[in-house]
């Protein structure tokens, strides 16, 4: 196999060149040209650059393109890469590995610009999401475009869970679309979400903001809630876990979990996707706050939960209080005062119902 030599003398063309930089137009290393395949020995593939002269592939670059030139016939043109201009035997180098790669994203383009759904072989999974392969690039399926039927149903913030039922979908086969693309940085992202989007806006058209639906919870995230329509198992919307109730919640499954069947209120549609609304549908209990409860009563409530700025304390009507953790100095300090499920009496200190907020003292 012939290793070539990167140090050689200025050829005739070079001097050409030098005295006469108009006289000729000539290649440059690294730029991308269309030739012709001529044929192909033991040691090398040549190539028809026109008025630039011939083009070759050696050594290494010979091996590498092996699987490419497969693919072509003499008089077939390619795109390759100019390795050096002229090396000592007068041919132009060139490389096809880049090549092949370009052609994987020049197909890719052409299947986000036509938008039809493409079915991928999941190959592998990481925290973000599922990774497969499309044309020989690697594609990444980010968790955030799983459709309902397949996003993880886990605990929030449990990583090691989320990789193991991520795990689960390798091997199986996935209907996509693509996202986004940039050749340049290597970056193909696919969406489930995305093509579900896409197909169902024309029988979104059908639904208005402030329609009620009959839906089927098919998903639980630390975010919200993913609800099936009950009469079109197509359509698919969003309770946001704000959305859930009236009350502060810090996570949705203290409220809904899957299979349940509920009535929402929808309350936006945007760009293929339904957002929908429980407490929507239920009186708000904040707007008699202000008749209920004044500065200085005293009320009876439980203490539903701790989070490092006091305790959540459940009153009467379906509203949370608040108790400072100020009150007792320290998170240590308000457990050993309170605790979780017990009842005590309160005072009243603020009352603000515009903002959902009843601050209150613990009764001495």
């Amino acid at each position: 196999m012939k290793i070539l030599s990167a140090k050689k003398n200025a050829s005739p063309l070079a001097k050409i060149v030098k005295e006469n930089p108009n006289a000729v137009v000539v290649l440059k290393t690294d730029e991308h040209v269309e030739a012709k395949y001529l044929k192909k020995t033991n040691k090398a593939a040549f190539f028809d650059l026109g008025r630039h002269g011939t083009g070759v592939i050696y050594g290494f670059e010979l091996i590498n393109s092996q699987d490419a030139l497969k693919e072509v016939n003499p008089g077939d043109t390619l795109l390759v890469k100019v390795v050096d201009v002229e090396n000592e035997d007068g041919y132009i180098e060139l490389s096809l590995r880049e090549t092949h790669k370009q052609k994987a994203w020049d197909k890719v383009k052409e299947l986000k610009e036509v938008g039809e759904p493409i079915m991928v072989r999941i190959e592998g999974a990481n925290t973000g999401g599922l990774i497969t392969d499309l044309h020989g690039l690697k594609a990444f399926l980010p968790v955030s475009q799983l459709s309902a039927e397949h996003y993880p149903d886990i605990g929030e913030g449990d990583k090691s869970k989320l990789l193991e039922e991520l795990k689960k979908f390798v091997g199986e086969t996935f209907k996509v679309k693509i996202l986004d693309l940039n050749p340049r940085t290597n970056k193909l992202i696919i969406s489930e979400r995305a093509l579900m989007a896409v197909n169902l806006v024309e029988r979104l058209s059908t639904y208005k903001i402030g329609d009620i639906i009959d839906g089927i919870v098919t998903g639980v995230a630390d975010f919200g809630a993913f609800v099936k329509f009950a009469n079109d198992t197509d359509l698919e919307g969003l309770i946001h876990i704000s959305e859930l109730s009236h009350s502060l919640i810090e996570n949705p499954k203290e409220i809904l979990k899957i299979d349940d069947v509920v009535k929402a209120k929808i309350v936006d549609i945007k760009d293929g996707r339904v957002s929908l609304s429980l407490k929507a549908l239920v009186p708000n209990p904040w707007d008699e706050v202000g008749s209920k409860f004044k500065a200085g009563d005293v009320v009876e409530g439980v203490v539903n939960r701790f989070n490092p700025f006091g305790a959540f304390i459940g009153l009467k009507k379906n509203i949370q209080g608040l108790i400072h953790v100020s009150e007792f100095g320290s998170v240590e300090e308000m457990k050993k005062k309170l605790e979780i499920g017990k009842n005590y009496h309160f005072t009243v200190e603020v009352v603000k119902p515009e903002e959902k907020r009843i601050v209150l003292k613990l009764k001495k």
